[in-house]
This record gives structure tokens, C-alpha cells and sequence, in this order.
């Protein structure tokens, strides 16, 4: 019996050495963490079990049957984090660059599995090379096997992708399916080809880094929801999100406990400037209403015109979707659209109630916006808006111009609740075009063109540059004072908390968020 024991322990050193020493030595030369060693700083100490050491390759060709390591590439398994269970894989890349091949998709597979059957979240940890090109069809049928279980899961159980590494070719797509996907700058990067076939292709010269890093995926592109600065952040980045977010669709996010106080907060009286052209930090009105220090920023660096993100509300988790007067004025274009869109969805997924704080003078014009299908991008954040049967409550602040006033969570498309501050300005338009256009005939018939339309642009702010016309009708509930704005949210969102929209009987909408 002990030379059996001794050859299965010989066999699981093995498995934990993954591509031997001298691979270990050149992923620490790059700053980056092993797999097991990620695995092990994520979850727990000592909850980790581990699911198919033992995995060997089955290949043949090239000389493969002579380069066999336990394990195959990727580290499988479950756990806890901050005691909640989860499933997780992360891909070695010192083991054939962490290319997947047949068998490494298999134990993937099992483990995703196992994560739908008992609803928990499924983390991938990615670095990887892409397919095992000795495999063939083989390993890229092992993607599609991956791709089709993500499809599966997606709105079921949270799915979260950590690239800390390279992610090329099909590889991205499974990512590109999941909830979130998180990278770490200057040693992570995915794109579908490398620079060197853009070179042949397109005859652009391009770095990997330029074409697929984190700064381009989080700035241009929108791929990445978070960037972290290395392998440590990137892991506390994700224990942090999962913090805010249930097990899986049939539960509500965890509340914290919180002892409520008078929850006056009489900064918020002084952030909205007097002048209605005069930008100001929508940070600053997210972090008078949440729970101090609870904000955590989604798609930071992509559409900053729009915020997103998780907080905490008298100790319960919501989501925000927050114009930022900052930045072009707070104007909904494509990607402003397309990001909160995708947020708002995965909010209504998890059961996360939604506050929306709008400051909108309408939707970005111009050549680009329109060329790159504003219409239908546009469209794309009303739809999710009006999907959503979890509660959902918004507090205009200042601008509420235009159709981006139905499209930020109006009563009209279903919100619970409408706030308005006595700053708030509910129109078609800006007071100055709105005048131009009704009082054409007056202000070119007058003495002084320039008076006539400073004096009709007053009259119309009177009548329109209020929420009181909204209010009379109903489509504001209430005009509050910015200082209770955080107690009037804590009692309506515990109001709230039992609420049940049944959706209606159809297979899917038509249109991709």
C-alpha cells in the first residue's frame, strides 16, 4: 500500500508543478502569478478542491505523446470566497501556453456543469495562448462546447472572466459571453488576431499591446468592464464584485446589516450649480446617497459620459446608472447606451434594485453618432430599462430634456418611483433652442432680434424649466430636497424589496443587448 500511496502523491506533485520550475520561474519573470497560485490568494485558506489533477492529453501527432502533464493546462475545481460558494478554472501557461485542448475543455466543461446544477458563480481565470493547434478541430470544438455552456448559464448564475494573460482567437468569446470581464494592464491582452495577421491582412502595424491590451479594451473598445494593475488587484478587483452580487437569479444579494440614523446629507444641497450650463461631478451626488466608501465603478474608463456601478443603500446592494454632467454634458450616445444597456440587463439578471440619476440634455448629435446607428444603439438602453422588473427608481437632478427623458427610467416605462429636486428642468429641449423655434417670427420681426430672444427664452424657462408640470401630472411623484435624498431611497427601496412583475410569455425580445 505505501508504494501506491507513494505514486499517487509523486503523480499530484507533478500535477502542482504544472510545466516544471523553469516555466514557473518565467511566469514570475513577467510579474505574473502561476494558475495554482491564483487559485489558492482567490478562494479561501484550505477551501479549495480540486477536480481533475490527474487530466493527461490524448493526442498523438507531433510528438505529443511524449509531452504529457497532469493537469493539461488548466486548474479546476470549487471553493469559497468570503465563505459563498464558487467554481472556478484557471489555465496555465506553462503548460503549452495554456492552449486548450480537448481534454482541458472537457474539465472546464465539468466544472461549469457542477456551478449551473447548484447555482453559484463560474470564474475563469484566463491566460492562455488559444487552441492547442496540435488538435485540430478537436480543440476548437472544445471552445464551442465552453461557448454554448456560457450561453446556457448567462442571466442563471453570475459568470465572470479575469484575462491575466494573452486571449486570442476564439478564446475571446467565451469571455465575451459572460457578465464581466477583467483585466490586468500591461501583462493581459485579447484580440481575435494578432498583430502579425493585421500586418498581413491590412498592412497596419500594431503592437499586441495597442491592438488588445487593457487600456484599449477599457477606453476604446468597452471589452473590459475593470482593469486592475496586476495579478493581486485583479483577484481583490473580483472578490469585491462578487461581493455585490447573489449566488445565482433565484436570490437577492446578501444585505449587510446597518443601523439607519436621520440619513440627512446636507451636501447634496450644495453640488447642482445655479447656472444650468454649468457642469458639475455626478461622483459627488452618487457618494452624498450610498453608504460611505461602497461605490465600485463599472466600465470606468469607456462612455464616461455615463456612470455605472454597484453600492450600498442602508446595507443593501443596487445598481446605479448616472449621467456625468461632467463630460459632454452628460449626453446618451452609442456607447454610453450600449454600457449602461448591458448593465442595467445584468442588474435586472441578479435581482439588484436599480437607481438612475439623471442629468440629460438629450441624445449626442452629429455624423458619427448617427453613421454608427444611434437609433438602434440608442434604443438599446430603453428596451433594457423597460425589461427590468426589479425596482427601479430615478432622481432627476437637473436636465431632463428630450427622449432621453422617457429613455432614463420614466414613469412611463415602468419605474416605481420618480424624483425630481426642485433644480430639475423636464422639457422637449433647452430653453434657448426652444425659444428660437416658437418664437421665430417674433424675435425676427423685433428691434433687437438678440433681446426678443434672451426675453421669450425666460418665459419659456418659466413654464418648462420646473418639474412641476411633470409633477402635476404624475409622472413625478415627488419634488424632494436634495438633502433627503438618501432617506427618501433607503424607505422606498425597503418598500420595494418584495416586489413581483411577472414577464411576459415569450421566448426573447428582438433586439441584442
Amino acid at each position: 500500500m505505501d508504494s501506491k500511496i507513494k505514486e499517487l502523491n509523486d503523480k499530484l506533485a507533478l500535477a502542482k508543478l504544472g510545466g516544471g520550475e523553469i516555466r514557473i520561474e518565467k511566469q514570475h519573470a513577467k510579474k505574473k502569478l502561476t494558475a495554482r497560485e491564483r487559485v489558492e490568494y482567490f478562494l479561501d485558506e484550505g477551501s479549495f478542491e480540486e477536480i481533475g489533477a490527474l487530466v493527461t492529453h490524448r493526442t498523438k501527432d507531433f510528438g505529443m505523446e511524449n509531452q504529457k502533464f497532469y493537469g493539461d493546462g488548466v486548474i479546476t475545481g470549487y471553493g469559497t470566497v468570503n465563505g459563498r460558494a464558487i467554481y472556478i478554472f484557471a489555465q496555465d501557461f506553462t503548460v503549452f501556453g495554456g492552449s486548450l485542448s480537448e481534454t482541458h475543455a472537457e474539465k472546464i466543461c465539468k466544472i461549469m456543469d457542477l456551478a449551473m446544477k447548484v447555482g453559484a458563480p463560474m470564474i475563469g481565470l484566463n491566460d492562455s495562448g488559444g487552441a492547442r493547434i496540435q488538435e485540430g478541430v478537436r480543440s476548437l470544438g472544445g471552445y464551442a462546447d465552453i461557448f454554448f455552456r456560457n450561453v446556457k448559464a448567462s442571466g442563471i448564475i453570475p459568470q465572470i472572466s479575469a484575462i491575466m494573460g494573452p486571449c486570442a482567437g476564439g478564446a475571446v468569446y467565451s469571455p465575451a459571453i459572460t457578465d464581466f470581464t477583467m483585466m490586468v494592464e500591461e501583462s493581459s491582452y485579447m484580440f481575435v488576431t494578432g498583430p502579425n495577421v493585421v500586418k498581413t491582412v491590412t498592412n497596419e502595424e500594431v503592437t499586441s499591446e495597442e491592438l488588445g491590451g487593457a487600456t484599449t479594451h477599457s477606453v476604446k473598445s468597452g471589452v473590459a468592464h475593470i482593469t486592475s494593475a496586476n495579478d493581486i488587484e485583479c483577484l481583490d478587483d473580483l472578490k469585491k464584485l462578487l461581493s455585490y452580487i447573489p449566488q445565482s437569479n433565484k436570490e437577492k444579494p446578501a444585505k449587510l446589516p446597518y443601523d439607519l440614523g436621520d440619513e440627512i446629507r446636507l451636501e447634496l444641497s450644495e453640488i447642482v450649480p445655479d447656472n444650468p450650463n454649468k457642469p458639475y461631478d455626478m461622483h459627488e451626488v452618487i457618494k452624498g446617497i450610498i453608504d460611505e466608501d461602497s461605490f465600485f465603478e463599472i466600465h470606468k474608463n469607456f462612455a464616461d459620459n455615463i456612470i455605472v456601478g454597484f453600492a450600498r443603500l442602508g446595507g443593501r446592494s443596487i445598481g446605479i446608472v448616472a449621467n456625468q454632467p461632467m463630460i459632454l454634458a452628460g449626453v446618451l450616445g452609442v456607447k454610453t447606451s450600449r454600457k449602461a444597456a448591458r448593465f442595467v440587463r445584468f442588474c435586472d439578471c441578479f435581482n439588484i434594485p436599480l437607481l438612475i440619476l439623471e442629468d440629460v440634455p438629450g441624445f449626442l448629435p452629429g455624423t458619427d453618432q448617427e453613421w454608427n446607428g444611434i437609433i438602434v444603439q440608442g434604443a438599446k438602453l430603453l428596451y433594457a430599462l423597460s425589461e427590468a422588473t426589479v425596482p427601479r427608481i430615478t432622481v432627476i437632478t437637473r436636465k431632463a430634456y428630450g427622449g432621453a427623458y422617457d429613455v432614463m427610467n420614466s414613469k412611463h416605462i415602468g419605474a416605481d418611483f420618480n424624483y425630481a429636486w426642485p433644480s430639475a428642468e423636464i422639457a422637449v429641449m433647452g430653453a434657448k433652442g426652444a425659444a428660437e423655434i416658437i418664437f421665430k417670427r417674433e424675435i425676427m420681426a423685433a428691434e433687437d432680434p438678440e433681446a426678443k430672444w434672451k426675453e421669450k427664452e425666460a418665459e419659456y424657462a418659466k413654464l418648462f424649466a420646473n418639474p412641476y408640470s411633470a409633477a402635476e401630472r404624475g409622472y413625478i411623484d415627488e419634488v424632494i430636497l436634495p438633502r433627503y435624498t438618501r432617506r427618501k431611497l433607503i424607505k422606498a427601496f425597503a418598500m420595494l424589496e418584495n416586489k413581483d412583475e411577472p414577464r411576459s410569455n415569450r421566448k426573447h425580445g428582438n433586439i441584442p443587448l
